[in-house]
């Protein structure tokens, strides 16, 4: 009698997706396994063809022969194509449930995790130093490997021995019913293996407290919030597993003087009404620790700001560098003289030389009269 169609048999389209095999053939296989149809022929007939189906169907390149050539693409398959690998008839209906739930999430038998944690410390710097770079030593408790046992755990001439209770794979697993519960061993916590003589040091754990100083190399054009990574100097494995890592998280410190967008630098500077009226030069510092000549034009304002090409901060591992933005602040004079008040009572008797007031109240005297 000639085999039915894999994809018929399923009741799934020739397009489904793998999820949809999954879904379909599990069906199938709770609906016709012998475990729950005991002496039901047609049954085991139909969970066999099922678990054909489903074992060529899962399988990309058995199901690209299949589609092309049919049944014929496993004629000369030894065992017929079927009992090598797939659910054959002498599984317990558990097992199917053990595949198919590794298949969705991704394997399951999996010993516990070793690594150590990884760590995070904040440092703060100046933004000088966020400018120039800076090579900082910071102080931090963290686990490390025990020098005692090399990090097993296991006192000297002993070793680690496989667990009995699951076998060392870290899992066991209880039935319940039909279905198969997994769980991590609580002999050896997931470990797969158990310490019968402790290391005395670090009892058992492999990893002991210690009080390291490391060197850390702050890169120039920081920024809040930047991470720098010291790969493996994190928390020590347990047991010998890999160590995690250690992130520095940068804040830099507020400036008195200078404040940053990008890798521009704001500054505001004050500037004598004299300079502001006639032109001329002043110095302005700048984040390298130099003073720096900026002209500024007759008649400035106060709030216009000057841009000083390259005095910024340099790109973070980029090599370009911002500039600094100069807002000035037009100086009042205080405490005036007798003959500087004559001075300046006699230069505003002159004549109009504040255009930008004179042309604000006409506006005002223009509104008023609208109204």
């Amino acid at each position: 009698m000639s085999k039915r169609d894999f994809y018929e048999t399923l009741g799934v389209s020739k397009d489904a997706d793998e999820k949809a095999l999954k879904v379909a053939y599990r069906k199938l296989a709770m609906e016709n396994h012998p475990d729950r149809n005991p002496d039901n022929e047609a049954a085991a007939d139909r969970f066999r063809e099922a678990s054909e189906a489903y074992d060529v169907l899962k399988d990309p390149q058995k199901r690209a022969a299949y589609d092309r050539m049919g049944h014929a693409a496993f004629d000369n398959a030894a065992g017929g194509g079927f009992g090598g690998g797939g659910f054959g008839g002498g599984g317990g209906f558990s097992d199917i449930f053990d595949q198919m739930f590794s298949e969705f999430s991704g394997g399951g038998r999996q010993q516990a995790d070793t690594s150590g944690n990884d760590l995070r410390y904040d440092m703060s710097i100046s933004l000088e130093d966020a400018f120039s770079g800076v090579q900082r030593d910071i102080s931090i408790h963290v686990p490390v490997s025990c020098d005692r046992c090399s990090g097993s755990g296991a006192a000297e001439g002993s070793k680690p021995s496989t667990c009995g209770t699951c076998g060392g794979s870290g899992r066991v697993r209880a039935q319940q019913g039909f279905f198969a519960v997994e769980r991590t061993c609580n002999a050896c916590q997931g470990m797969g293996q158990v310490i019968s003589n402790p290391c005395s040091t670090c009892r058992g754990d492999g990893r002991v407290q210690q009080q390291k100083t490391l060197a850390v190399s702050v890169p120039a054009g920081v920024d809040n919030g930047t991470r720098i990574r010291l790969t493996g100097k994190g928390e020590a494995g347990s047991r010998g597993g890999a160590a995690g890592d250690l992130y520095i998280f940068i804040n830099i410190s507020p400036h008195p003087i200078f404040s940053r967008d990008g890798t521009n630098v704001m500054a505001k500077i004050p500037v004598p009404m004299t300079v502001a009226a006639l032109g001329g030069t002043i110095d302005v510092p700048t984040l390298a620790g130099k003073m720096a000549r900026l002209t500024i034009d007759a008649g400035t304002q106060s709030g216009r700001r000057f841009r000083m090409r390259g005095k910024g901060m340099p790109a973070l591992r980029r090599g370009n560098t911002g500039d600094q933005i100069v807002e000035v602040q037009i100086e009042t004079p205080t405490n005036l003289t007798k003959k500087q008040k004559e001075l300046l009572t006699a230069f505003s008797k002159a004549g109009e030389t504040s255009p930008e007031s004179a042309s604000f109240m006409e506006r005002v005297k223009r509104i008023w009269a609208e109204d």
